[in-house]
C-alpha cells in the first residue's frame, strides 16, 4: 500500500501538465515574484518569495520530466522528496498564499504561480500535509453542506425574517425561475443582511428569482485545500439544483473564491460545461443600472473607498462594475493606491481565513492595507466579498483603525429609490 508521502509525490507528478513544465522552464529566478507579495513586502523574508513555495514540486518535475533531472536522481546526486520536506513547506503552501494572484500577474515571462500553487496543494492535501483548520471546514463542507455549519433551517430561520423585515416573499426552490441564488456561509452567518438587501433589488428590477434548499451555499473549500475531487463535488451541488430548477442563470455572491469555482473552474472540474450562465451579483446590479432597472435616491457623502478583493477583480476582472455602482451613491470615493489590477490583497483568502495558525502572520501582513488606507483617510471602505469584509474588520480592529466596512450591495439597497405611485 502506498505512504502517504508516495501518495503526495504521485499527485504532484499528475499535477504537472504541460503549462505547469512550461512555468518552471521558463522562469528566471528574477524575483519580482516576491516583491508583488504582500508576505514578502511586509516581512523580508525570503521564504515568502512565491515560487520559492514550490520548491519541492519543482524539484519532482526536475527528477520525474526532464533529462538531467532524471540522470541526478539515478546518480543520487538530487535527493527525493521527503515527508519532513512537505511538512516543512506547508505554511508556505498554506499560510502566506492567498491565491490573490498578484505574483501572475508580475511575472516578466508570463508565469501563473497561482495555478502553480494550487497544483501544489493537490500534492499536499495527498499527503496529508493540510492545515488542520482547512481540513475542518472541508469535512464540514462534505459532510453538513457549508464550512460553517451553516444549515437549510439557518437559511430557512433568516428567509422567515427577511420577509418579516421588508414583507416580500424570499422564494426558495421555485422552479422555472430564471435567477438562482446563491451564498457563501460568511454572508449568512456573519452578514445575513445581505438576503434582505439583495430582496429589495430584486423586487425593484423584477427578476425572477430563487434560492435552493438542496444547492444554497458557494464557499468551495475543496478549492481552497487543494484537492479537485472534493472541489467538484460542492459545484456539483449547485449545478445540480439549478438544473432541477430550470434556471437561466446563477448568481455568484460577494465571496471571492466562491466565484472563482463557480464561474471559472466549475466546468472544468465536472467535467462538462453548465446549461446556464454564472454571473456575479455586482455583475448583475451594474447590468440592471445600465438597463434603467436598478434606481437610486440619495447620496452617502462619507469619503469611502473600495477594496479589490482579488479573485473577483483581478482573476475575474469585474473591475468597471463596482465602480459604476459606487457613482450612483458615493460622490466623495477615491480609489486606494493601486487600485484595481495591482490592489493588495485582505491577506486571509485562498483557505488564510480558515486557517487559525495563520492568523499572526495574516494581522502582521495587513500593514499593507492599512498603508493604502492610510494615505487616503477615509471613514468606509466598501468590499464586495464577505470574506475580505471579515478580514478587513480584524485587520482595522488589530491596529485601531476607525473606519467602517460595508457591502457594495448592502450599500446600493440602502439607497433604493421608493417605488413609483401608479
Amino acid at each position: 500500500m502506498a505512504t502517504s508521502l508516495q501518495r503526495g509525490v504521485q499527485a504532484m507528478v499528475e499535477q504537472i501538465d504541460a503549462p505547469m513544465a512550461t512555468f518552471f522552464s521558463a522562469c528566471v529566478h528574477c524575483g519580482l515574484c516576491a516583491d508583488a507579495c504582500l508576505f514578502y513586502t511586509e516581512t523580508q523574508d525570503p521564504k515568502y518569495t512565491p515560487i520559492h513555495k514550490l520548491a519541492p514540486m519543482r524539484r519532482v518535475w526536475q527528477q520525474e520530466f526532464t533529462f538531467w533531472g532524471k540522470l541526478m536522481k539515478k546518480l543520487g546526486l538530487s535527493k527525493p522528496v521527503t515527508d519532513a520536506e512537505l511538512a516543512e513547506w506547508e505554511p508556505l503552501v498554506y499560510d502566506s498564499c492567498t491565491l490573490c494572484g498578484r505574483c501572475s500577474l508580475v511575472c516578466p515571462v508570463g508565469n501563473d504561480i497561482t495555478y502553480m500553487v494550487r497544483k501544489m496543494r493537490e500534492g499536499m492535501v495527498a499527503s496529508g500535509h493540510a492545515p488542520d483548520g482547512l481540513k475542518e471546514a472541508t469535512r464540514r463542507s462534505i459532510e453538513l453542506g457549508s464550512p460553517m455549519g451553516v444549515t437549510i433551517n439557518t437559511l430557512k430561520a433568516h428567509i422567515k425574517h427577511t420577509e418579516q423585515e421588508t414583507g416580500l416573499p424570499v422564494p426558495l426552490d421555485q422552479e422555472g425561475a430564471d435567477y438562482l441564488l446563491v451564498l457563501s456561509s460568511a454572508e449568512i452567518a456573519n452578514f445575513s443582511e445581505i438576503i434582505p438587501a439583495v430582496t429589495r433589488i430584486f423586487h425593484q428590477a423584477g427578476i425572477s428569482w430563487t434560492m435552493a434548499s438542496d444547492g444554497f451555499e458557494a464557499t468551495n473549500s475543496g478549492i481552497q485545500i487543494g484537492s479537485s475531487d472534493l472541489a467538484a463535488e460542492l459545484v456539483n451541488r449547485i449545478v445540480r439544483a439549478a438544473e432541477k430548477l430550470k434556471v437561466k442563470y446563477v448568481i455568484s455572491p460577494e465571496c471571492g473564491h466562491a466565484y472563482t469555482a463557480l464561474r471559472w473552474e466549475g466546468p472544468n472540474l465536472i467535467g462538462r460545461p453548465y446549461p446556464f450562465e454564472v454571473v456575479h451579483i455586482i455583475e448583475l446590479l451594474d447590468q440592471l443600472h445600465s438597463e434603467g432597472r436598478l434606481r437610486t435616491a440619495g447620496m452617502d457623502e462619507t469619503r469611502m473607498t473600495f477594496h479589490d478583493p482579488c479573485q473577483m477583480v483581478r482573476r475575474g476582472g469585474v473591475i468597471a462594475q463596482p465602480r459604476n455602482l459606487l457613482e450612483m451613491v458615493a460622490p466623495n470615493f477615491v480609489e486606494m493606491p493601486e487600485a484595481g489590477m495591482q490592489n493588495w490583497c485582505c491577506g486571509g483568502g485562498g483557505g488564510v481565513s480558515a486557517n487559525p495558525r495563520a492568523d499572526e502572520l495574516r494581522l502582521k501582513v495587513f500593514s499593507r492595507k492599512k498603508a493604502q488606507l492610510d494615505a487616503i483617510k477615509v471613514a468606509t471602505v466598501v468590499t464586495s466579498c464577505s470574506n475580505c469584509r471579515t478580514m478587513l474588520e480584524e485587520g482595522l480592529e488589530h491596529n485601531h483603525m476607525d473606519q467602517n466596512v460595508i457591502g457594495l450591495t448592502e450599500l446600493i439597497a440602502a439607497h433604493l429609490a421608493p417605488a413609483e405611485k401608479q
